[in-house]
């Protein structure tokens, strides 16, 4: 953009383009920001609740103005040209966004580490992922119409619609009644690792936090314990191991 443009009239074609793409990611950010000042003044309980009702309206808001402004209709709250893609599309474009998300987390781990070094990056990111894991749990919850408090087998569905489920590949093992395994077989970000000669991501600090507090999202009885993560010795088998008892 020229120095000298002063307001949003003087912009060129592509540089109004632009901008709409900057409102975009501002909306995201001021949509995060109004969750985490809601948290942090009223605690999750009641920001989870209110968010319900705040995310619901500004979906339906947002979706139906651009819909219009970029002509396309609405079929059960979702955009027609998304489902008129093929299945192969579909997947294709799902993996795509969470491969997206993954990218972006370690864009943001990178960005701490170089700026700040290691030790704060790790503290940022076990953070995040204290205030990421029970939000993921909550979206997945509304999604699946979970019961309040669905045991081990809604640990179980939702497990499986997580973020990392459609870029990593994952096992359980079934234990007894009252408890199961969770193993992490393939895992993007070590692999990458093992493919460049490193040594596994130490990302127990994290791990603990992201699966102890989904899990207790997802029902506030259950209990995680970390079976092996790097830097714990691990098998071939799998990266990371969390036994979860009710």
């Amino acid at each position: 953009m020229d120095k000298t443009t002063s307001n949003q009239n003087e912009l060129t074609h592509h540089e109004t383009a632009a901008l709409i793409i900057d409102f975009f990611h501002r909306t995201m950010m001021h949509h995060a920001l109004w969750f985490a000042e809601v948290q942090h003044q009223l605690g999750r309980e009641h920001a989870m609740a209110i968010f319900e009702t705040a995310y619901q309206a500004s979906y339906d808001i947002q979706m139906k103005r651009l819909a219009k402004l970029l002509g396309f209709e609405m079929e059960a709250e979702i955009p027609v040209p998304l489902l008129q893609k093929s299945d192969e599309d579909l997947q294709a474009l799902k993996e795509g966004v969470a491969a997206n998300w993954l990218a972006n987390d370690g864009v943001w781990f990178q960005a701490v580490e170089n700026s700040l070094g290691m030790m704060d990056a790790k503290r940022c990111n076990d953070s995040c992922w204290a205030q990421f894991s029970p939000f993921e749990a909550w979206s997945i919850r509304r999604m699946l119409k979970l019961e309040p408090q669905p045991g081990l087998e809604g640990l179980k569905r939702a497990l499986q619609f997580r973020l990392y489920a459609t870029i990593n590949t994952q096992e359980i093992v079934e234990e007894a009644a009252d408890s199961f395994v969770f193993r992490m077989t393939e895992c993007r970000v070590q692999s990458a690792r093992k493919r460049k000669g490193l040594a596994d991501y130490p990302c127990k600090s994290a791990g603990i936090v992201e699966y102890r507090s989904f899990a207790e999202a997802i029902d506030s009885r259950i209990r995680t314990e970390c079976v092996g993560c790097p830097p714990d010795v691990h098998p071939k088998g799998w990266y990371c191991a969390w036994r979860f008892t009710l």
